[in-house]
């Protein structure tokens, strides 16, 4: 798949958004790139053999303060991984949507721990 077909599909996920969560986005840059670099690798603490769909990087709403000055939050959708690992579009356009909220529930503060807790793995 090139990179602007599934681009469309981070678009598509992002559109899907109900708008109460779609107007939290407003200082949320949304990037795809093809795979992690070595440095975010690092950050994110992945073994070698290990793949990602996406990363959240930022504050998250509940750790900021009145009038804390804070850079715009970023969320990366790994695209190699995810075409990789999902073969079929139905499954591929699943899969994004899944990874977009993902990360977008990072922004709110919810943990990986907690989206296992809610199912949402």
């Amino acid at each position: 798949m090139d990179s602007e077909a599934f681009e469309q599909l981070v678009v598509e996920a992002l559109d899907g958004l109900p708008e109460p969560f779609a107007s939290y986005l407003n200082n949320v840059e949304v990037i795809v790139s093809r795979h992690p670099t070595p440095e975010q690798r690092r950050v994110l603490g992945l073994k070698p053999w290990q793949t990602v769909y996406g990363m959240y990087h930022g504050v998250p709403y509940p750790e900021r303060t009145s009038g804390m000055l804070v850079m715009p939050d970023t969320i990366i959708i790994f695209q190699d991984a995810l075409v990789h690992d999902f073969r079929t579009p139905g499954e591929l356009r699943a899969q994004v949507g899944r990874t977009v909220r993902h990360e977008i529930a990072h922004l709110f503060g919810i943990s990986d721990e907690r989206l296992r807790q809610l199912g949402a793995y």
